[in-house]
């Protein structure tokens, strides 16, 4: 069995001699699912305070290429094959007690429904499902969001082509997945925009085909830019966060329903802050999570978007301000303490890789000045990926996109059906 699941490794295996597998072994380390940017932090993060970590690698490998990625292995698909994986993974490398660390709501979703399974194997710092569905099912977020009297985007939830026909929505609106269970283009695309009635009836048969009827939200489409983007991220536990940092997220890629922030900075901003917390109380919630907000130009209001139950992609912002957040989700696992710190405001952070593009539809549409991005670039900014004691994934991030987007592109052509999602309690009842 050894031999077995060493073979999965993406790189090669350590033989049962090996210094290196047997000094990891001993120690308690990590494992991060998911090698995008946003585990490659993680895996920094960690790596540089002594923490061996190990990489479970998906559709993107650049965390895997970090000096710090002591091993790395394919990341299976389906959720049973996850579940033997890490359980193998745990008895024949001896990780028993390693912490698990997930990078996107799929793995964070997976721990959760199995936490009492995976509990007896690893060292787990994140809520229960019964806490954390209220995160990943935004029907869900948006029922706990009105009952706190926090504002959310106008939505309606139908089941059939004829209850969508009916519906009196505004336009322009757009379609949004309520969970993203799967990976296809209607969960990579964050939302569809549609224009008129026709329009909003074909793409919402052609999300149901991808996702299921369920799983599809008609939502109202609130305009503004980077502008009026906000969010606020938190280590917590039991509901109150411990380390904190509020943000504006000024730019994004795609610019129109950005899958990821490319230009944040860190901002005072009390409305945000105050109802990020009470949603994060009510939950009780426990591990990393990101809150976002957008603020309607039409009546002021701060409307909550999405609740992100893992690292998000900007967490790096709070190095200038002092604060390692995978560090200190690692500390809260080991039960270590933990000083009460708030991020300042001033700290800046970019993505340059999809910052560039998304600064140039901005300079093309009028909404961004060249001399302003031009001197921005001069101003001291917590780059995304670059490291200076970690070159090799900097150096192979674009060639390493490039290959993500042809595989994506092949299997979109050779047009798949999507994989059945596991049950999720229905959250009955309008959400408008």
């Amino acid at each position: 069995m050894f031999w077995g699941l060493a073979a999965l490794a993406s790189a090669a295996p350590s033989q049962p001699g090996d210094s290196k597998s047997v000094e990891a072994a001993e120690k308690p380390g990590a494992i991060v699912i998911g090698a995008d940017y946003r585990g490659l932090t993680v895996v920094r993060s960690l790596g540089r305070q002594g923490i061996p970590v190990w990489v479970l690698v998906g559709q993107q490998s650049i965390a895997a290429k970090s000096r710090y990625a002591l091993r790395h292995f394919a990341w299976p698909q389906e959720e049973s094959a996850q579940l033997r994986f890490l359980t193998q993974l745990a008895s024949e490398f001896r990780l028993r007690h390693w912490l698990l660390v997930p990078t996107d709501d799929g793995h964070a979703a997976l721990i959760a429904r199995h936490q009492n399974f995976l509990g007896q194997y690893f060292t787990l710092a994140t809520s229960p499902w019964k806490v954390l569905k209220w995160a990943y099912d935004k029907r869900l977020t948006y029922r706990l969001a009105r009952a706190l009297k926090i504002g959310f985007p106008r939505t309606a939830c139908a089941r059939s082509p004829e209850e969508v026909a009916s519906l009196d929505f505004p336009f322009p609106a757009i379609l949004k997945p309520a969970f993203k269970e799967n990976d296809n283009s209607f969960t990579r695309a964050k939302a569809w925009l549609v224009r008129n009635r026709e329009q909003l009836l074909d793409r919402y048969e052609e999300a149901c085909k991808l996702v299921g009827s369920h799983a599809v939200m008609i939502q109202e489409m609130i305009p503004g830019c980077g502008e009026y983007q906000f969010a606020f991220g938190a280590l917590c536990v039991d509901g109150k966060p411990l380390a904190t940092v509020t943000a504006r997220r000024l730019r994004q890629y795609p610019t129109a329903f950005g899958r990821s922030s490319s230009y944040v900075e860190t901002i005072e901003n009390s409305r945000v802050e105050h109802d990020a917390r009470r949603f994060l109380q009510a939950l009780r919630f426990t591990g990393l999570v990101e809150v976002e907000f957008k603020q309607d130009p039409r009546d002021g209001q701060y409307k909550i978007l999405d609740v992100n139950p893992r690292v998000w992609g900007w967490h790096t912002i709070g190095l200038q301000a002092g604060i390692d957040f995978p560090y200190l989700f690692w500390r809260l696992a080991y039960k270590q303490p933990i000083t009460e710190i708030h991020a300042a405001s001033g700290c800046r952070w970019m993505r340059l890789v999809t910052d560039i593009p998304a600064a140039t539809a901005g300079i093309w549409k009028g909404m961004v000045s060249p001399k302003s991005y031009a001197r921005g670039l001069f101003l001291r900014t917590q780059p995304a990926v670059f490291a200076i004691d970690d070159l090799l994934p900097t150096a192979l991030e674009i060639p390493l996109l490039i290959s993500v987007w042809l595989k994506r592109l092949w299997s979109a052509r050779r047009s798949h059906p999507p994989l059945p999602s596991p049950a999720l309690d229905d959250p009955a009842g309008s959400l408008e």
